[in-house]
């Protein structure tokens, strides 16, 4: 690519809504340009980057022998009603009618899709296991679509789907889609980790479902993890245990104080002079089961944080949120200091595992103003009416121990750019997928969802890989290779430059020649900006004094000399490494 002849602007200024750098560096270097909210033009250098991402995948996805398709991204409503997701993703899907009245969308993915299309194509269990893939564009009307890439409308997502009989059989295929998203993200030369992740609304809590998150400050995701490597999970997923506590152990008697004006944990351990992890605070949760609400009141240690997934699962619910004020009141609960006895008849009261029965804990006494001291749970809940269950209901944080290797972990921010889970058979069976095993009778196959975002990769790999400066790209998704500028007048030297700039093309180097005539300072500003893995310099003042060419490694700022009968070679050995 000549950039004399070149479609290509970068800017000086970040446009005004990029919150994240990953946005700010593909706008300014001229990747990405914004269309409308959510909505993005891929450019040259952006599409560039974009197509090898997926070539990537293609060529990942077609060594494990999984069979590449295209689906429409326009998707009959019927096929949606067969599942119910019609009316439950809501305002999520962009609906609409053909001239005949006909319910159609623009698919925000391809579950029902792929289904039908099994259902017309597969009746044997003999043509079993299947896995086929596609990368598509994808439409979601994101309420308040942000950063860029991260969080858009309308994207690029490469979505599989396999169908299996028998649960061994979808252990398989899930874990050569597993292996399969490991080398992908290895061939970028991402940091990244596969974490263990909820199955969310489909699957059951004890499907298998991994995420793989790329590490990076700006990530939305917490995740945990041992540094050995041993265990890694979603924060919300992350299955950990406290370290030693020094719980207040006790005979004293329950004592009521008076705790005027007092509403939060932070004001009760200073009135009271007792740390956090001596107290216990409440939550009053409603859940939503089927068309009924149910409301519980959840305990932990004053110092934890509830995990909604995790109180959600154990109450089987379609989705929980915090009591209104309101409720509270109808519940006849006084609120500013809500303590475990006391509650309604009935009312399930749930403490989380963490909390040692035994010990003694302040609480919150069920009465405006006032808390006991001395509240023993398995001493001073034997009424009826006081009786609890305990969970894991906790979200974890750095220095608990993982219930798992029983080593500490700690708590990173990331990126999704992966997503893979066991949907069971709640698809096949809700569109009457059927295979004919082998005794004759018909059977539902288990199927497993397999995405990964094309754009939001690309995205994450900025975010993890950049300077003041500008994007420092690895070698395998660098829009070009090498940035090659000549940097004199003299007809000679410039007749050297477009030949060695032909050499390196004919060498499989993709090559960006910057034949402006810039001055020095703005081509290198440039070239900084974009971020390819190298820059060659083909300067007069360095040539006529030792006949070289200047190399610089745009990650390390190292800079080589090298004479032009040994570019080539030189090049394709620093690339290896980056």
């Amino acid at each position: 690519m000549k950039l004399s002849s070149g479609f290509w602007q970068t800017y000086k200024e970040s446009p005004q809504d990029a919150e994240i750098i990953s946005h700010k560096l593909m706008v300014r270097a001229g990747l990405i340009m914004k269309s409308s909210s959510g909505l993005y033009h891929y450019l040259p250098m952006g599409l560039r980057s974009i197509k090898k991402v997926e070539q990537i995948v293609r060529e990942e996805h077609n060594k494990e022998g999984f069979f590449e398709l295209t689906m429409t991204m326009v998707t009959p409503g019927e096929l949606w009603k067969e599942t119910k997701r019609w009316d439950k993703m809501g305002d999520l899907i962009l609906k609409f009618k053909d001239k005949g009245g006909k319910d159609l969308c623009l698919s925000p993915t391809n579950e029902e899709s792929v289904v039908d299309i099994f259902r017309r194509t597969v009746k044997s269990y003999k043509q079993l296991p299947i896995g086929v893939y596609q990368i598509n564009t994808k439409y979601r009307d994101e309420i308040r679509p942000r950063y860029g890439l991260m969080r858009c409308r309308e994207f690029i997502m490469k979505d599989a789907y396999s169908f299996v009989l028998g649960e061994k059989a979808q252990d398989d295929i899930y874990q050569r889609f597993y292996d399969v998203y490991n080398r992908i993200f290895s061939r970028m030369k991402l940091h990244f980790i596969p974490v263990e992740a909820d199955a969310g609304n489909i699957g059951s809590t004890q499907s298998k479902n991994h995420e793989f998150q790329v590490l990076a400050d700006s990530g939305e995701d917490e995740i945990a993890f041992c540094e050995t490597g041993t265990y890694a999970a979603n924060l919300e997923k992350a299955e950990t245990k406290r370290g030693d506590i020094p719980f207040h152990q006790t005979d004293a008697k329950l004592e009521k104080v008076s705790t005027p004006g007092i509403s939060s944990i932070r004001d009760l351990c200073h009135f009271l002079d007792a740390p956090p992890y001596h107290t216990l605070k409440a939550m009053i949760y409603t859940a939503v089961i089927g068309k009924k609400e149910k409301h519980v009141a959840a305990f932990l240690l004053g110092d934890d944080t509830l995990n909604e997934i995790k109180l959600k699962n154990h109450l089987d619910a379609d989705h929980i949120f915090p009591s209104t004020h309101q409720t509270i009141q109808e519940l006849g609960i006084p609120t500013g200091s809500i303590g475990p006895m006391g509650m309604p008849d009935g009312m399930p009261v749930i403490f989380d595992a963490a909390i040692d029965l035994k010990a003694s804990y302040i609480v919150g006494a069920t009465e405006k103003d006032h808390h006991y001291k001395n509240y023993i749970p398995e001493r001073d809940s034997r009424d009826p009416s006081h009786r609890f269950e305990c969970v894991d209901l906790r979200k974890a944080k750095a220095g608990d121990i993982s219930k798992e290797t029983g080593e500490k972990i700690v708590v990173k921010r990331g990126i999704e750019v992966g997503h893979i889970f066991q949907l069971g058979d709640h698809y096949s069976k809700a569109m009457n997928a059927m295979v004919q095993v082998r005794d004759g009778h018909w059977e539902a196959p288990l199927m497993g969802c397999y995405g990964i975002g094309i754009g939001r990769t690309v995205a994450a790999c900025i975010e993890q890989n950049h300077d003041d400066e500008g994007i420092i790209w690895p070698g395998a998704i660098a829009p070009y290779h090498i940035y090659f500028g000549i940097i004199s007048k003299n007809e000679e030297l410039r007749s050297l430059g477009a030949k060695l700039y032909q050499k390196l093309w004919e060498a499989g180097l993709e090559t960006v020649l910057d034949d402006r005539g810039l001055g020095p300072g703005f081509m290198f500003k440039e070239s900084d900006l974009l971020g390819l893995p190298l820059r060659v310099i083909l300067g007069e003042k360095t040539f006529k004094r030792d006949g070289t060419l200047e190399i610089k490694i745009r990650r390390t700022g190292q800079i080589l000399n090298v004479a032009p009968d040994q570019l080539v070679e030189k090049i394709k050995e620093l690339l290896e490494h980056l």
